[in-house]
């Protein structure tokens, strides 16, 4: 019997030295929360992603929109988004929404709310040898302002359709790719990959080796989404701070701390509260709530260990006393670093050990808890225990209803076989041919009417290679066939303003390879118009490009997922033509 006691509390023990700090459940439950939809990760068609209205919204960390889990949008995306439509206004709405959370978090959305943090700290759990920070990694700490200039300011408004961070370096859509071709249904999308994914997904790997060997990686030197809340770090409601009444300069925060940080609360610092529990005159604290937030965890007498290199070092000494005010004693705080970079700090005053409160040991010895501290310590447990009773009823909430009661834009998807839907296509756009044979402009398209002739449609976006560099193709075959075929680009929804597309079209040529005559899309035979609903409703799967044929009796003869070859796109057409 002694022996099974004596195995349940090791066990018990165990569970105790590996149980998740509170910041820990904090990163896990966000994780959870932005990325509810879960079926996403599993499912196919119009399930893949989530375009419900919590889309609108901003998750506070870096959390794609395209990833099959996500139900909220990414600040940093949105930023660029709303940065290249800023030819027709000003985007009050991301920055209203990057300045509220900057002043109530700062880059304390960094250290307990963003995905891409807690997997890097993972990561770097793994026990291999690490790179420590030192002053090299301080400089390179300012590159991810150099990228937060170029790829998220300057190129998405300087080159209109191109969100630069998130379509060559943003590690978390690389992560939602993977995600949707590591699911067997979504097998198709492989004839889509090209040299853009091939260089994220280096650069993916990349971010995942250095992270294991580098803490936080990402977050030092690449991400922009954490230098724009370090502009708030200090102004911010919640967030560490340091009373420098009580700091004796002893160093162990800096020292502790696996940011690049050089003073507690600069811009670098994520607010984890490592700083907090080595701090040996507690110092260091939280600014806001003091309820739900460790305490520090300095033990008396003072005794701290710290990850660094030093020698020994011999400062003045602040004296705190119980009221919370300090007063010059005479004293000193002795700082030595061993071989075995454990570093001891001892507190001397007078022949006396002075303690972090003020207290001497004799009354510390003697001290009993009041009627007050038992009321404070009981209500304080009472709300803690609502508020995490409150996260995990919204977690469950959120949980339920998007893997089973969220709607979905469209309630049918038509396949090769059935008979194509009427549709109108309400906008389109003003190239040569838009215009019809008596030299009218095309003003809507409509299904119903085109019915008796070869219908082609590919789905495509300005900022879509695999999209762009087959087009032109569909242009050839298009003046093949002539009235025969009515062919139609449909610009994707809502992807940027119908100017920029007006403006795409206008501007873009490219050259035959054979003549080098060059030939502008205004002046292609090819309908560009505007997509409404139809996309989904064919059977998209949030990828592009996507081309479907429709015969003259109307029905769908042929989907293509993916990119399209002009010899495989002519040989259907005369299969539709003939059929």
């Amino acid at each position: 019997m002694g022996k099974v006691k004596s195995f349940f509390v090791k066990i018990g023990r165990w569970f105790k030295n590996h149980a998740p700090t509170r910041r820990r459940i904090i990163q896990i439950y966000s994780a959870l929360l932005f990325n509810a939809n879960i079926k996403g990760l599993f499912g196919k068609g119009d399930n893949i992603i989530y375009h419900g209205g919590t889309k609108n919204l901003c998750a506070p960390g870096l959390n794609c929109y395209s990833c099959p889990g996500a139900v909220a949008a990414c600040p940093l995306g949105a930023l660029q988004n709303s940065l290249m439509a800023s030819d027709r206004t000003t985007p009050y709405f991301i920055l209203g929404i990057l300045g509220v959370l900057g002043l109530m978090l700062g880059r304390t959305i960094c250290g307990f709310l963003c995905p891409v943090g807690l997997g890097q700290e993972l990561l770097y759990k793994i026990k291999t040898p690490k790179l420590k920070k030192s002053r090299y990694t301080r400089i390179l700490s300012y590159f991810k302002y150099v990228l937060l200039v170029v790829f998220v300011i300057a190129i998405p408004l300087i080159y209109s359709t191109v969100p630069a961070f998130c379509k060559y370096i943003c590690p978390a859509g690389t992560s939602a790719s993977v995600l949707q071709l590591a699911n067997g249904n979504n097998a198709d999308l492989y004839g889509m990959l090209g040299f853009l994914f091939s260089w994220k997904f280096l650069l993916l790997i990349a971010f995942i080796v250095l992270s294991v060997f580098i803490f936080r990686f990402f977050c030092r030197f690449i991400c922009p989404l954490g230098a724009i809340y370090g502009f708030f770090n200090k102004i911010a409601l919640i967030g560490v701070k340091l009373d420098e009444k009580k700091c004796i300069d002893c160093g162990l925060c800096v020292q502790t701390c696996k940011m690049d940080i050089r003073k507690v609360g600069d811009h670098e610092c994520i607010n984890c509260g490592e700083c907090i529990r080595v701090c040996p005159t507690q110092a260091i604290s939280w600014k806001g709530s003091k309820i739900f937030l460790p305490k520090s965890e300095i033990s008396k007498p003072v005794s701290v260990t710290a990850d660094t290199e030093g020698q020994e070092e011999v400062k003045p000494l602040t004296a705190i006393l119980a009221s919370g005010t300090a007063a010059e004693t005479a004293g000193t705080v002795k700082v030595t670093a061993t071989s075995d970079v454990c570093q001891e700090v001892t507190i001397e005053s007078k022949g006396e050990t002075c303690y972090p409160d003020g207290e001497k040991a004799e009354n510390a010895s003697t001290a009993t808890v009041t009627s007050a501290e038992k009321k404070f310590k009981k209500r304080a447990f009472w709300l803690e225990f609502t508020a995490w009773a409150l996260a995990a009823a919204v977690l469950i909430t959120a949980l339920v209803y998007y893997n089973f009661f969220a709607p979905t834009d469209v309630t049918a998807v038509y396949k090769e076989g059935d008979r194509c839907p009427d549709f109108t296509l309400e906008r389109v756009f003003d190239t040569d041919g838009a215009y019809d044979n008596d030299g009218n402009k095309i003003e809507k398209f409509s299904m119903l009417e085109n019915r008796g002739t070869v219908t082609v449609l590919n789905y495509w976006y300005t900022d879509c290679g695999p999209c762009i560099a087959e087009l032109p193709g569909f242009n050839r075959v298009k003046e093949e066939f002539g009235d025969d075929v009515t062919m139609i680009a449909i610009h994707a929804r809502d992807m940027t303003s119908n100017a920029v597309i007006q403006g795409f079209l206008d501007e873009r040529s490219n050259i035959d390879s054979v003549t080098g005559e060059v030939t502008y899309w205004k002046n292609y035979s090819i309908m560009f118009a505007l997509d409404t609903n139809t996309y989904k409703m064919l059977g998209g799967k949030s990828t592009y490009p996507m081309t479907v044929i429709i015969d003259k009796s109307g029905v769908i003869s042929f989907v293509k997922q993916g990119s399209l070859t002009e010899d495989l796109l002519r040989t259907k057409v005369l299969e539709a033509l003939n059929g």
